[in-house]
């Protein structure tokens, strides 16, 4: 089992048997951050508080460089020298302002954990490759096999990581973000579905009642599931919640 917090929106805690990861820090307080551009409304971000949990944490997991995911507030907050996982191409911005970063190529280890980057797609078309690189990321610690998949909408190179993998565990980043023109950019409600057709294992939802452009809630996402028949398969926590994830 994997312990999970999800402190809010993307960023979550990640507990591997007492070694800790902090994933996609967005600590901004409430309403501190300005809109997304080009989008339905015009909200300021966080749309809520940041829980008071502790972030303390060995390492860091940053899935790609969106504001959403890693913000100014965290650049000044978190140390200097923690160790910082990441894809190839947000290296050297990350070397700006931590001194440790870490580019996870294909893999690496860190702390017992065994670490692949996996593809993912932002969004849909010419649209995805305006938002992209970003990556999902495969964390195995001998025990407890996770499947983040990060920034990333259904498609094919998700069933085949759930595949090759075969997870014990799944966290997906739902919400379905969206522009005022275009298709979702993150999981939509069906898109959820489709990874629980593809998998028996747990599914952790996050990135949802946080962020101005991601317009389905967690009411939503509950919803759909429950007509789906997969409600029992997918936890949606609450900011500040810990849910231990994974296969008996």
């Amino acid at each position: 089992m994997v312990s999970i917090t999800l402190v809010r929106h993307a960023t979550l805690l990640l507990d591997f048997d007492g070694t800790r990861l902090l994933v996609d820090p967005m600590l901004a307080e409430r309403g501190a951050m300005p809109p997304i551009p080009n989008s339905p409304n015009d909200r300021r971000n966080p749309l809520v508080a940041l829980p008071d949990v502790s972030l303390e944490a060995d390492g860091m997991l940053v899935t790609h460089l969106h504001r959403d995911h890693l913000d100014d507030a965290a650049r000044e907050q978190l140390p200097a020298d923690i160790p910082v996982l990441c894809q190839p191409e947000d290296e050297s911005e990350l070397e700006e302002t931590f001194e440790d970063v870490r580019p996870v190529t294909d893999s690496l280890a860190f702390e017992g954990i065994d670490v692949d980057r996996v593809p993912a797609r932002h969004g849909h078309g010419e649209l995805a490759e305006q938002m992209a690189p970003v990556s999902g990321f495969v964390l195995d610690d001998g025990s407890t096999t996770l499947y983040h998949a990060g920034d990333t909408v259904w498609y094919d190179a998700v069933g085949e990581t759930l595949s090759a993998y075969d997870p014990d565990a799944v966290v997906v980043n739902a919400g379905a973000a969206q522009f005022t023109e275009g298709r979702p950019i993150t999981m939509t409600a069906e898109d959820v579905i489709s990874v629980c057709e593809h998998t028996d294992a747990p599914v952790l939802a996050d990135h949802v009642d946080a962020i101005n452009h991601c317009l389905q809630t967690r009411g939503d996402l509950a919803q759909a599931l429950a007509e789906g028949s997969h409600a029992e398969q997918v936890v949606v926590p609450e900011d500040g919640e810990t849910v231990d994830l994974g296969r008996p």
